[in-house]
């Protein structure tokens, strides 16, 4: 699982690593001790996902660890830069090139790259992919950059190629689609959101969307495939 070093990622390996799996972590922080599971520092690697370069190293590192054999890839990390101080919206105008591609690299290119690195161990479990998409990539928000927002909107149709491509090989790709869920990401401004927006008139917990990619990667969704799950307490509608 890549992100996994806090907020949904964190919840989400709590809930594999308390249900007997082993879970293997990819992220830019180094595995931090107060992580409740076993194993975490040996089956931790520290990677930078804008370093597209980097990845092919932390592919065979995972190999040796996995054994031939990869049962379902989590891409959850993501990065949705905002402006210095106040910390508003970068929009489509204001954001240069390269800082474009650091986020598509992260947000995009890396989930690719894991995906297609990982082929033949994923076939060889008929395993589970679960891109992390974003309730921003099908409509303009007022706190999430434009380039987080198209990132997520082109994650959601790599997600249906890619189910497409891996459907007789038995590999089931779905994404996760959240709004607005109680993590250090979110913006100041997000409570009215929950008023004017959300049905539920609450935010949703990382534990939430931890129990949906757990199910999404059990036997219990083995008929599901190419699905984009939304869990947003009805911001949607």
């Amino acid at each position: 699982m890549t992100g996994a070093s806090r907020g949904i990622g964190h919840a989400t390996v709590r809930r594999f690593s308390d249900a007997g799996w082993r879970v293997l972590t990819i992220s830019r922080q180094p595995f931090d001790p107060r992580c409740p599971w076993k194993g975490g520092a040996a089956n931790h690697i520290q990677l930078d996902l804008a370093d597209i370069e980097a990845i092919p190293d932390a592919l065979a590192r995972v190999r040796e660890i996995a054994g031939g054999r990869l049962d379902a890839l989590i891409n959850n990390a993501a990065i949705s830069p905002k402006h210095a101080g106040g910390g508003g919206k970068i929009r489509a105008l204001e954001m240069g090139y390269r800082d474009w591609l650091t986020v598509f690299n992260v947000n995009f290119f890396a989930p690719l790259a894991l995906v297609q690195g990982f082929r033949e161990e994923l076939i060889a479990s008929r395993g589970s992919v679960v891109n992390m998409t974003s309730i921003v990539g099908s409509r303009v928000h007022p706190f999430a950059s434009a380039a987080y927002a198209t990132s997520k909107a082109a994650l959601a149709a790599l997600t249906r190629e890619l189910a497409a491509d891996f459907g007789r090989a038995g590999v089931r790709v779905n994404a996760v689609s959240p709004g607005e869920i109680e993590t250090a990401i979110l913006s100041a401004g997000t409570e009215e959101i929950v008023e004017r927006s959300i049905p539920l008139r609450r935010l949703g917990q990382p534990r939430e969307v931890a129990d949906l990619l757990f199910f999404l990667c059990s036997d219990q969704a083995q008929y599901m495939n190419g699905s984009e799950v939304h869990i947003d307490g009805g911001q949607r509608v």
